[in-house]
């Protein structure tokens, strides 16, 4: 876990991690996203989840690419996350493949579908959310945009919420904000911590 004082601030929070994971190579980093995301796949929450919800990995993230494989081969649907800047909110697409004709690179440097069809809130079981860190409380820090927040704070919203990262971006402080949402879950190489019970069963 790193340290920092209570009154560091997101931005200072948000450079200390940047230069944590800039130091990870590679190999490392594709060792800890097998890890971590094995964690998730073995969870209960994965396996009682029908659609679950993934982000598509920058370079320096948590490859979430063998939970996809996972997800598609125990017969589960696959979302992803569609931005769309102008209304700033996210939208869930099914997609098949993470073939790269499938999917593209925005110029904010984030991949999504290129075309899909939308997924209803209600349908989504378990959401694996990205972030710059995390507390083992549940709280995260973003990039800043509130994207996540904004979508798990929906009311058609049932399902677990799940952080993925590395051990390295664990935290002892973040500074909260009214509408930051905490998670239900955190998982990272090491293990799975969770903060919250949710109910993720479907009839």
């Amino acid at each position: 876990m790193n340290e920092y004082a209570r009154d560091s601030d997101k931005t200072d929070i948000r450079r200390q991690l940047r230069e944590i994971l800039a130091r990870m190579t590679p190999a490392e980093r594709h060792s800890k996203s097998l890890a971590a995301c094995s964690l998730i796949g073995a969870s209960p929450e994965f396996q009682a989840a029908k659609t679950v919800m993934l982000f598509l990995s920058t370079p320096l993230e948590v490859d979430t690419a063998p939970l996809a494989l996972r997800s598609w081969q125990h017969g589960k649907s696959v979302v992803v996350p569609k931005v769309s800047w102008d209304a700033k909110r996210m939208v869930p697409v099914e997609i098949a493949s993470l073939a790269t004709d499938q999917l593209r690179t925005t110029d904010r440097g984030l991949r999504e579908p290129i075309a899909g069809n939308p997924v209803p809130l209600s349908f989504i079981d378990l959401v694996v959310v990205p972030g710059m860190g995390f507390t083992t409380d549940g709280h995260r820090i973003g990039r800043g945009m509130g994207f996540y927040d904004r979508f798990l704070a929906q009311h058609e919203f049932l399902g677990v919420s799940c952080g993925l990262c590395f051990e390295e971006q664990i935290v002892s402080f973040i500074p909260m904000l009214d509408h930051d949402v905490p998670l239900s879950m955190l998982a990272t190489d090491r293990g799975i911590r969770r903060v919250a019970t949710s109910h993720i069963a479907r009839s």
